[in-house]
């Protein structure tokens, strides 16, 4: 798979770690920056890695800022963009599973190295569900057009 690698001034230590990481995995990684400890907007890497994902030119995104909450507000603005903010793996798989969660956010405060890296692996493994799980996503899109998802049965 494609996936898009962004980080603020704040993840900026985890980079290289998480990169290499996903390239260890048997992943292409797209960098988006910041490749500095200057000061950055994480609204502005937000922006630039979902809508690469809403326009599908990757596939997944792994975003990291001091919280990982900044990032994950700023991404779910992107339409078609359903990111979380994982701090275990059982919450990126069921992020995965049950809510096909297609940017992960991260926090490079309050989660190590080691630790990002079985997350960001349990969610790059973990497959879509179906069923349920696909019907109540079809109603999150049907809430980005501005539809009433109860009308979908």
């Amino acid at each position: 798979m494609k996936i898009g690698f962004g980080n603020d001034h704040r993840g900026f230590e985890t980079r290289k770690s998480i990169i290499g990481f996903i390239k260890q995995l048997g992943h292409q990684c797209i960098d988006f920056g910041s490749d500095s400890r200057n000061p950055v907007d994480y609204t502005d890497i937000a922006y630039a890695v979902s809508t690469s994902v809403a326009k599908k030119e990757i596939d997944m995104a792994v975003l990291v800022c001091s919280t990982g909450m900044g990032m994950c507000i700023a991404a779910n603005k992107v339409k078609g963009i359903r990111a979380t903010f994982c701090m275990d793996q059982m919450s990126a798989e069921i992020s995965r599973h049950h809510n096909h969660s297609n940017v992960l956010c991260l926090s490079a405060d309050l989660e190590d190295e080691n630790l990002m890296h079985k997350i960001i692996e349990t969610w790059l493994k973990t497959k879509t569900g179906g069923g349920r799980h696909k019907r109540r996503v079809d109603k999150i899109r049907e809430i980005e057009e501005c539809h009433d998802p109860r009308e979908l049965k």
